[in-house]
Order: C-alpha cells, then structure tokens, then sequence
C-alpha cells in the first residue's frame, strides 16, 4: 500500500517547513508566510525514487589534470558579456531578478533576438504575458522579423518536453520562474515547493542537453528575489537588475557567477528602441555634472574590474527639528553615520544639529569602503560652502580614528581619472602606485583631519 502523502506547511519567505501551521514563521519571524503543502516525494525530473537502490562507489580524481576553459555564446550585447563573464556558457543555469518594469523581459528578448539572428536556437516561455504581448513588444523593439521560438506556458511538463524536442536549443529562456507548476506537487504557482522543484528539472534538463536556461524571478519589497534561498545557490549565475524608473539609465551586476568575476556591472540606458549599451559610465554618471556648488565630490569607484567615476553630493544645512534628518541615496546609511561620528570625534566638525543628505548620482548604488574619502570631502563642502576643485577626484577608506587607508585597484582609478580629464588625485598616503601607471597629480592624505582644515567655512 502507497504511503499516504504528507502535509507540511513551508514558509514563503525562507522555506522553513513545520508540521503544523503558525501565525509565525519560526525560521525568519515573518507573519502568516506558512502554506500547506504535500509532501508528494522527491521533485519531478531530480531523478530520485522512492525505495532506490543501494549507491554505487565512484571513481575519485586529482586537482591536476588539463581542463579546458568553459566554452561562450557571444551574446551580442557587450555589457552582457563583461557581467556574465565572456557570454553565456552552454549548459549553465542563469537566474536574473529586478524590480517590475525595469527591463528584465525586454532585455532578454533582446538577448534571444541576437542569438537567433546569429543561427542559434532560442526560446522563449513567457507564463506572465500572452504571446501576442510579446510580439507587440517585439515590434516596438524592431525585432519582429528575428526567428525566436515563442510560447505562452507555465506547465513544466510542456516545457521540458517542448524543449527537447526536435534540435536541442542552445538557449531557454523561462519569464518567470514563480508562474511555473508541476503536475506532480499539490501546491499553487509562486510556493517553495513549485519553485524548488521546477527550477532544480530546468537546471538538470541544461546540465544533461548543454542548452543555457535563463530563469526571471521576481523580487521581494526589501529587493531580493523571492522564493527560497536554495534557488540562488541551484543556478550557476545570479544577475541583478537595478534602476529607478524616473531614471533612464539601468545596471545589471553579477552577485553569483561560478564562470567569472562577481560584481561586475553592465550599464544600459532605457530607450525607444529598447535598452542601449553605455560604453563609457563614466561619462554617463558625470554629463550633468555643476563644478561651481559646494557639496560635490567626484568618486573614482571600482565596480568589479571596471573603473567607474560617479559624483557624490551632500546637502548640510541647519536643522529645526530636535533629531535632524539623515537620508541617504545610493549608500549605506550606516556608513554615513560612520564618517559623520569620525569628522565630530577625530576632525572637531559636529553636524549634530544639522540635516545631512547625501546623493549618489546617476542612480548608481555604491557599496565600497573607498567611497568614505569622497563622502566627507562632498560633506565638508557642504558645511563650509566651499566648492572642491572641478578636476579633483577623491577615494580612500576612513577608519574610527580618522586615518584614510589604502584602496585596492589604485593605478586603474587614476587611469580612468586621467582619460576623463581629471588633473589632481586626492588618495590615500599608504599604497604604492606606479609611476608610469599615469600623469594625473597625486594628493596624498593620511588623516581625515587634513583635508578639514583645508576647507574652513567661508566668512
């Protein structure tokens, strides 16, 4: 006689699994996140049974050995390629999130676009738009004419056996993973069960055909994407896309790649014709950029192996509330705080009834310690109303005790620096930095509190 199926209730924030239901997840504290589910077996193509057979012994290897270098598909899309490491490799699983809106299936439209244009098989499972949407938005996109294999579908059964048929696809591209269900689990789309399940039969149908499958998942309101953790570590590459949509401008960057660097960052600029490429950033983050107003810092970033320079700007200004407000965009706040605690202890600079914003333009989110030299720079402009030099560029981390440490990468800022025309480097005074590596002029800083008393409050 068949053992009956179990019922669990799992969490749809984290995935924890209970016997019983609660108002509260044990796991992550979230409240009424508990769905019943059945515990019908191991998931639909994971290749496990019930009552298996006894494992056989396998063959252990070395690390030494000759191994080829992953093979890419060109992607046709340049920033695409420098985020996922080269282009797509053949049989990897990709899981890209974003907000809704901003430009995920376009970009992958795109994508599959260019590789059907270039003779490869390309399909595309939409289970959130109707195939006559897609066509609109390839018409709009003038990629109508390009030969994708288009579906609207979220069985998994259909998929699977609709990709395997005939010549295998050398890319798949399921927009999205949270309206996919398995006949085999008594769960709706979107819950832990269906998702854990359908993603692990689409990674283990592109590790057995060598063909990539693109997964689109949705994020939750914190910015993450929703579902079970476990997903992100399935897949091979985890790809961001981030963007305000008051902004044209949008970055793709890599959390996860096991095929190339992380963090890397492809820039896009939303238009008519869909998303266009941003060869040079920094540029972009610097057109609009006033050199006349206090406040401004121009930051020379790192964003994986690219040099990006993107302005800072700060707003001091007296407060009338008895806790001043301290916003910030584009950077940690606790970072914020931080410089702000160093220049009142280490530099006597309080701005303690002072409201204090701070701006990263371009719409670029900037995560790197480097950032703290060009923050408190931006901020001492700001209370004093002096404005920094217009050709000065600022990097380097502030410690509690007001020094300004070393930053890695230190000639490939100065070089990006100097091709936009920048002429003096304020860095820090430890590092070395090549003497060839470029001309521009180098301002060394070893602590917080010089660079404060060059910027004395106007009379």
């Amino acid at each position: 006689m068949a053992k009956a199926a179990k019922q669990l209730y799992a969490c749809q924030n984290c995935g924890v699994t209970a016997n019983k239901w609660a108002g509260k997840c044990a796991g992550c504290g979230e409240w009424n996140s508990l769905v019943e589910e059945t515990d019908a077996g191991p998931p639909p193509g994971s290749g496990i049974r019930l009552g298996g057979r006894k494992g056989s012994v396998v063959t252990l290897e070395g690390l030494t050995g000759d191994t080829e270098e992953a093979p890419r598909i060109p992607t046709g899309l340049i920033e695409l390629d420098r985020v996922t490491g080269g282009g797509v490799v053949p049989g990897s699983a990709i899981l890209i999130g974003g907000e809704p809106g901003i430009g995920k299936s376009t970009l992958l439209l795109q994508l599959a676009a260019n590789l059907a244009n270039a003779g490869r098989r390309a399909l595309y499972f939409s289970g959130e738009e109707a195939t006559a949407q897609v066509r609109l938005r390839a018409e709009r996109l003038g990629l109508a004419d390009s030969p994708v294999a288009l579906a609207s579908e979220t069985n998994l059964a259909n998929i699977l056996a609709t990709s395997a048929d005939g010549d295998l696809p050398d890319l798949v591209i399921i927009d999205s993973i949270q309206t996919l269900w398995s006949d085999t689990l008594e769960a709706p789309p979107g819950t832990v069960g269906q998702m854990r399940a359908t993603a692990q039969s689409l990674i283990r149908f592109a590790k057995q055909s060598g063909s990539a499958v693109i997964l689109v998942g949705h994020v939750t309101k914190e910015g993450q994407i929703a579902g079970p953790k476990v997903i992100e570590h399935m897949v091979d590459t985890v790809l961001y896309f981030e963007g305000d949509r008051g902004n044209p401008f949008r970055l793709l960057r890599a959390i996860k790649n096991r095929f190339g660097a992380t963090d890397e960052i492809g820039v896009f600029e939303m238009a008519d014709r869909g998303l266009q490429e941003v060869r040079n950033p920094s540029e972009l983050f610097l057109g609009d950029r006033s050199g006349d107003a206090p406040g401004a810092a121009v930051f020379a970033g790192i964003e994986g192996t690219r040099p990006v320079l993107v302005e800072i700007q700060a707003l001091v200004a007296p407060s009338a509330l008895g806790t001043p407000r301290r916003a910030v965009v584009g950077w940690d706040s606790s970072r914020l705080a931080m410089v702000l605690a160093v220049l009142d202890a280490r530099c006597g600079v309080s701005l303690a009834s002072h409201d204090v914003y701070l701006n990263v333009a371009g719409g670029l989110k900037i995560t790197e310690p480097a950032a703290d030299l060009a923050a408190a720079a931006a901020l001492l402009s700001s209370f004093s109303g002096v404005p920094l030099p217009k050709d000065h560029v600022y990097f380097g981390e502030v410690s509690l005790s007001g020094a300004v440490r070393a930053a890695s990468h230190m000639p490939n800022r100065l070089r990006e620096a100097e091709k936009l025309g920048f002429e003096v480097a304020v860095l820090p005074a430890a590092g070395d930095i090549e003497k060839k590596a470029s001309a521009i002029q180098v301002s060394r800083v070893k602590h917080l509190k010089h660079l404060a008393d060059t910027l004395s409050p106007c009379d």
